[in-house]
């Protein structure tokens, strides 16, 4: 069985998220997400979720792509995520390129796959705060 692993907040799950899911599960036969928790979204990231934690999760886990979802708590565990889960490729959106080729020293091929262009929460979030104005 080869197994994919991604990783990201999917905070206002849009069809960009669902194409990327598909994609990433194409790679292999099992699809591992590792959702960022809200403490890691704030602390890390700066970034504040609309959804929390479980509610996330209860979304991805609704997705036909996804087998499995874990919580990403750190930056550095992705070296360990690979190990524990027997992870043969790494995912990741190609905004991420070169970020994370590290983790083929774990044993993982790593493929960065190209975003949805139209799409991506950080504009759904300006356009609706521009027409509250």
């Amino acid at each position: 069985m080869r197994k994919v692993i991604t990783y990201g907040t999917f905070d206002l799950l849009h069809y960009g998220h669902i194409n990327l899911l598909k994609r990433a599960k194409e790679q292999g036969d099992y699809l591992i997400v590792a959702l960022s928790t809200d403490e890691f979204n704030w602390n890390e990231k700066q970034k504040k979720c609309y959804f929390d934690y479980e509610k996330r999760k209860m979304l991805l886990e609704a997705i036909r792509y996804v087998d499995l979802v874990i919580p990403e708590e750190n930056w550095e565990q992705k070296r360990t995520d690979i190990k524990e889960f027997q992870v043969d490729v790494f995912v990741m959106g190609d905004d991420w390129e070169g970020k994370f080729d590290f983790v083929k020293e774990e044993g993982a091929e790593v493929v960065y796959l190209s975003r949805t262009p139209e799409i991506s929460t950080t504009q759904i979030k300006k356009d609706l705060n521009n027409q509250k104005k």
